[in-house]
């Protein structure tokens, strides 16, 4: 146990030092003081190789800088918060391109103007993050304002009518439904319902609609987790139906594991152990080489993203954190032992890949610490 506990503390001070670093640059290189915002094309040296803004990165960022200012002591400085509400300004002014319409644009120009919109929930999501955490660290209503109108806006469209998305409906299209929808909407219940009983309340069956979509990707007699199913939950044909991405289940398993822990059912998180941890880790980890694969086709044929053989860092960082979730709730050494597999494999393999390109995940790294003040002493 005590090697253990050393082994743990070893992490949270290298997982710290790491976020320390990550914070420094973004505060150094990416705030434009001009037209406000941030830049998120940066290169290893700082340099803006591209200066376009993409209202997710945007939101994420000001997301990041709010919940680093709220939970840690050591983040809690004037130019963070400062450069939180500049982030967060940028987006009001900006992020939705027909106010007083809710729809947001995917990216803009420097200055501002929509370049393209995406006609899906996500640039909308990761805005109601940014406002809520906005307004936990300022207390300005007009913040929390926006959230809750946005999330209502959010939920109308996945739940009664998504034609606000501009989405056509083409007859030759199935009726499906993403992992990332329900996922995402999912952890927004989370934030928004953070120490708020009132809107905890509120979206609390949204929360288990949330969690039973997305337990119905678990296919195949429990021994696969689809990307996409019909929306009455069956399996698609084709490689649509095929599809599988080892890092969203991961990042769906600690969403659905906070739900059932906030739920306290432990029937439930045996359940997200087993089909959203143990499962797409077995099955998306290359035996040869190590590290997770971004894409598989469920039946082992070549999936049609050219990239899927790829090791990309953000499957990575949703499997320490579920690791570390899933061993803090249940204590099973399965799950730490996995989580060491994980790291030890990351942060030799990926550190380089990293740091040249510091905007992957914005937000992992908070959430990784967290885990880890669970599970250390």
């Amino acid at each position: 146990m005590d090697k253990e506990r050393e082994a743990l503390q070893a992490w949270k001070e290298r997982v710290e030092q790491e976020l320390d670093r990550v914070v420094a640059f973004w505060m150094e290189h990416s705030h434009d003081q001009e037209h406000g915002g941030f830049f998120t094309c940066l290169g290893r040296d700082g340099q803006v190789y591209d200066d376009l803004k993409y209202v997710w990165l945007q939101g994420r960022q000001v997301w990041m800088y709010c919940r680093l200012y709220r939970k840690f002591e050591r983040f809690r400085s004037p130019e963070l918060l400062d450069s939180a509400k500049a982030g967060g300004e940028f987006l009001l002014r900006f992020a939705r391109v027909a106010p007083p319409g809710k729809k947001c644009a995917f990216v803009l120009t420097r200055d501002g103007q929509p370049i393209k919109v995406q006609r899906t929930i996500f640039s909308e999501c990761f805005y109601t993050m940014a406002m809520n955490e906005l307004w936990r660290v300022t207390g300005e209503a007009r913040y929390q304002n926006e959230a809750v109108e946005m999330m209502d806006q959010i939920v109308y469209w996945v739940r009664e009518d998504p034609s606000g998305l501009g989405r056509p409906c083409l007859p030759g299209a199935p009726a499906s439904e993403s992992m990332a929808v329900p996922m995402m909407l999912l952890n927004l219940v989370d934030q928004l319902g953070e120490a708020d009983e009132e809107l905890a309340g509120t979206y609390a069956e949204l929360g288990d609609w949330c969690a039973q979509r997305i337990l119905q990707h678990v296919q195949r007699d429990g021994q696969a987790v689809l990307e996409n199913v019909s929306e009455d939950g069956g399996e698609l044909s084709g490689c649509l139906g095929r599809h599988q991405n080892p890092g969203h289940a991961l990042e769906a398993g600690w969403f659905l594991l906070r739900h059932a822990i906030r739920k306290g059912d432990p029937e439930l998180r045996a359940r997200v152990i087993d089909k959203f941890l143990l499962l797409p880790f077995r099955s998306g980890w290359d035996p040869d080489h190590g590290g997770l694969f971004y894409f598989q086709d469920a039946d082992g044929l070549c999936p049609t993203q050219l990239e899927w053989a790829m090791k990309l860092w953000w499957p990575h960082s949703e499997a320490m954190i579920a690791f570390l979730m899933g061993y803090s709730d249940s204590g099973d050494p399965t799950l730490l032992h996995l989580f060491y597999q994980v790291a030890e494999y990351t942060f030799r393999q990926g550190y380089v890949a990293a740091h040249s390109h510091p905007r992957a995940e914005r937000g992992k790294p908070h959430a990784f610490i967290s885990a880890l003040d669970a599970v250390s002493p």
